[in-house]
């Protein structure tokens, strides 16, 4: 590995990605009109909107990010950038890596602007320290991402790439506890519950907005979430190949 091909990778990938504007405008702006809709249909019940807000603000990012970086992702595999990447001296983790740090900088941006909006102009409210909820909703932000690049390695169309939400995003949201406690859930489903990495980080994001609790289950749920993040950007790697048929 090489931090200097890494950089010009990451690099290389936000210069395209500033001359997309709708994309800017789908990672930035999605989750800021998916926040300011909620404390609007709540308007009249305070108590549901800061109960759901704080969680939300990580669960937003985590899903425009995936569809971002897995069509992404997918456009670079179908133009032959990757494979005229590979061509280099380049090893794969620099590819990949490149790739997520790019997208960790935009990460940031969309958790910072959804968290400033919620909180200075929304009202939301949170028990816990507001910079350990905007850094978990970063963290929700990088899942999505390291998810979504893993994703694209399986899709040979934009289409496809989009089908993968139904299949990874939307139960981890399900099974995540927001709609419903986990432990009033079937048995096999706190058992599957348990095995996505949504879960943990639903969960970190609701003891930082409502308890201020950041002992006993926290760490944990803090280090799954760094942990499958990372898993996935591995496993992406593993998916590039010297040569496509």
């Amino acid at each position: 590995m090489s931090a200097r091909a890494t950089l010009a990778t990451a690099g290389r990938v936000l210069h395209q990605l500033r001359r997309d504007p709708r994309t800017i405008a789908l990672i930035i702006a999605v989750p800021i009109l998916l926040e300011t809709l909620l404390e609007q249909i709540f308007k009249g019940q305070g108590d549901i909107f800061q109960r759901v807000g704080g969680p939300l603000l990580g669960i937003f990012p985590f899903v425009s990010m995936f569809v971002v970086t897995s069509i992404t992702m997918l456009r670079e595999r179908q133009s032959g950038t990757l494979e005229r990447l590979m061509t280099l001296p380049l090893a794969k983790l620099d590819v990949l890596l490149g790739y997520g740090i790019a997208f960790a900088l935009l990460a940031a941006i969309q958790a910072s602007a959804v968290s400033f909006v919620a909180f200075e102009l929304l009202g939301l409210e949170s028990a816990g320290p507001v910079w350990a909820v905007v850094l978990l909703a970063m963290g929700n932000a990088l899942l999505g991402m390291a998810l979504g690049l893993f994703a694209s390695a399986f899709a040979t169309t934009e289409f496809q790439a989009v089908q993968f939400m139904p299949l990874i995003v939307i139960p981890q949201m399900l099974l995540s506890g927001l709609f419903a406690p986990r432990e009033r859930m079937a048995e096999w489903l706190q058992w599957l519950s348990d095995a996505l990495p949504l879960t943990y980080s639903y969960d970190a994001l609701a003891r930082a907005t409502r308890l201020d609790d950041f002992g006993g289950r926290f760490p944990w749920d803090v280090a799954v979430t760094v942990g499958a993040t990372f898993l996935a950007l591995t496993l992406g790697a593993t998916t590039l190949r010297r040569r496509t048929s």
